[in-house]
């Protein structure tokens, strides 16, 4: 891997990713997938036939470190685990109720927009399953691979406490939060609290690094972007680099827009996440100059497996090469993606093919 003039390896460049999110430019760069643990792959569908719903796969920390494992076992470009996981493991912990409904998704009950939430009773030793996981997934990754922790980030957290389940533009939340901003505000302040708790004990678990998902940022009006997105996520990061410093943060403001700069200079993030959105060449233009960005390929270009998929990882090397850069999904892979497509994403990133 070419290391660029001037750089050290001073960063583990041994691991790749976490090389990377510490400023290092390599080439080719590293390569993990969002959702890269999961529903694609026979082997995760042959596990959670086996051992039921997918909240008891998440709870049953064996099952979970092999489920962390199966996608590095079959890929072997892949330079990084992603904890398997869930967001939602975060209202659970803080007290709500948590299903999973086949063919219909996630529910939390009650919803904060019918009750309050200090109705709700914190149970906290529902995170510790997942550190369970974490530590056991670190025992057996090989040591040039990283291993990534993540949560959800406060606002996209709080779209499904607040409406009960995932809903269409986060509409019921924003009115919520344009009602009465004071319970928004104790609820987003309560979810970074718990977070930061929640990531500390993934870093301490044994996470090299970690990522917040931001899923539903893209809702927000700008000045609702900095209050409900900004504002919590560099609380998070301050806290964080305060108690485990060193430790880079990547922040995925799904959506976010023209709004990437704000919060790639705001709150404090080591590493951006671009969605499929996102025109990479826009990016490396706007973005903090030498900040590491993730991305951001279209999960459906994947899918569909044409010669785009070619041209599509071609633009985005190219447009990225002149700083550090992690390849990546602009997005979560879909369920259906053929593992064969899979396997030529690797060897095109790669340079195999």
């Amino acid at each position: 891997m070419a290391q660029a003039p001037g750089e050290s390896h001073d960063h583990q460049a041994d691991k790749p990713v976490l090389a990377v999110l510490h400023g290092q430019r390599l080439d080719p760069p590293p390569v993990w997938m969002m959702r890269q643990a999961g529903r694609y792959l026979p082997e995760y569908r042959a596990l959670r036939a086996d051992r039921g719903s997918f909240l008891n796969l998440v709870y049953d920390s064996d099952a979970a470190a092999e489920i962390t494992l199966q996608p590095l076992r079959r890929f072997a470009e892949l330079d990084a685990a992603i904890l398997f996981s869930d967001i939602l493991i975060v209202p659970f912990a803080m007290g709500q109720n948590l299903t999973f409904i086949a063919g219909e998704g996630p529910r939390l009950t009650p919803p904060l927009s019918h009750a309050a939430l200090d109705q709700l009773t914190p149970f906290p030793a529902r995170l510790e399953p997942i550190y369970a996981t974490v530590a056991k997934v670190k025992a057996q990754l090989d040591p040039s691979r990283t291993l990534l922790g993540f949560a959800g980030s406060p606002w996209t957290v709080a779209t499904y406490m607040v409406a009960g389940q995932g809903s269409r533009e986060q509409a019921e939340t924003r009115l919520f939060s344009y009602r009465d901003s004071g319970p928004m505000s104790a609820l987003i302040d309560r979810i970074v609290t718990i977070t930061i708790e929640y990531l500390a004990g993934q870093i301490e678990a044994g996470a090299d690094a970690v990522q917040l998902f931001d899923s539903w940022s893209g809702s927000l009006a700008p000045k609702e972007f900095e209050r409900w997105v900004i504002a919590p996520t560099a609380a998070i990061v301050a806290a964080l680099g305060a108690s485990h410093p060193g430790v880079p943060i990547i922040g995925f403001p799904k959506g976010a827009g023209g709004k990437l700069g704000a919060y790639a200079r705001e709150t404090g993030i080591d590493a951006i996440g671009l969605d499929e959105t996102v025109d990479p060449v826009w990016a490396d233009r706007e973005l903090p100059a030498g900040m590491p960005v993730q991305g951001n390929l279209d999960p459906l270009l994947l899918l569909a497996g044409t010669d785009d998929l070619e041209h599509g990882v071609g633009d985005i090397l190219r447009a990225l090469s002149g700083r550090p850069h992690i390849f990546n999904l602009g997005h979560g892979i879909s369920k259906e993606t053929p593992i064969a497509h899979v396997e030529r994403l690797m060897a095109l990133v790669k340079g195999q093919q």
